[in-house]
């Protein structure tokens, strides 16, 4: 009985992990234009990845995923650190990427 509750209430929760299709990330480390476009390479050669922002001034690294599909946190985590980078915070939200770059201050401003 246990191990159906817990299989109905995994399956009930599933649709809401994979609906969030932006997902934000605080990483330290990045200091230049060069880290930005490591980091934004390295989350695109995932296959769920389907747009990438990396916003130097904020701390901030926001992927949106092709609808339906996900990225592990330990995925994400993997591809950070291996870029060489700290990983501090994993959030999934429901921003688009429109106002993800709403909120990116532009250079020379």
């Amino acid at each position: 009985m246990r191990t159906t509750l817990r299989l109905t209430v995994a399956l009930l929760l599933m649709p809401l992990a994979t609906h969030a299709s932006t997902i934000e990330m605080k990483v330290f480390g990045m200091v230049c234009g060069f880290c930005a476009q490591g980091i934004e390479k390295s989350l695109r050669s995932h296959a769920a990845t389907a747009d990438v922002v990396v916003n130097l001034e904020n701390k901030l690294v926001v992927v949106r995923t092709h609808e339906g599909q996900d990225i592990p946190d330990g995925e994400l985590r993997k591809l950070i650190t291996s870029a060489g980078y700290d990983l501090k915070a994993i959030s999934r939200t429901e921003r688009s990427m429109d106002e993800v770059r709403g909120n990116t201050p532009q250079s020379g401003n």
